[in-house]
């Protein structure tokens, strides 16, 4: 039972992983193209709300938000945190 719980809070985390390198992609997108962009507070929070891998992927290969120092330091302590989380959980419930 644990394992499930476990398997499908892994799926909706990886759903949102996916969700927050799209944002990161579609806000460099629209700064390209001089549209509205999404909040910076916005893709922190994703990032913050258990994003980080997605977030760090976005900003390497969207090359995006690597110059403001906040996001260099925070989206790769939040990944590593994010990571450090799943290995003890994995380790406890499975």
């Amino acid at each position: 039972m644990k394992s499930k719980l476990f398997i499908l809070i892994l799926i909706v985390y990886t759903i949102h992983n996916i969700v927050t390198f799209i944002c990161y992609g579609l806000d460099k997108r629209y700064a390209k193209k001089d549209k509205t962009r999404i909040p910076e507070k916005t893709l922190m929070g994703y990032a913050f709300f258990f994003g980080g891998p997605g977030a760090f992927l976005g900003m390497q290969i969207f090359r995006h938000k690597t110059k403001h120092l906040q996001f260099q330091i925070f989206v790769p302590v939040f990944m590593i945190l994010q990571i450090v989380m799943w290995v003890v959980a994995a380790i406890i419930i499975l």
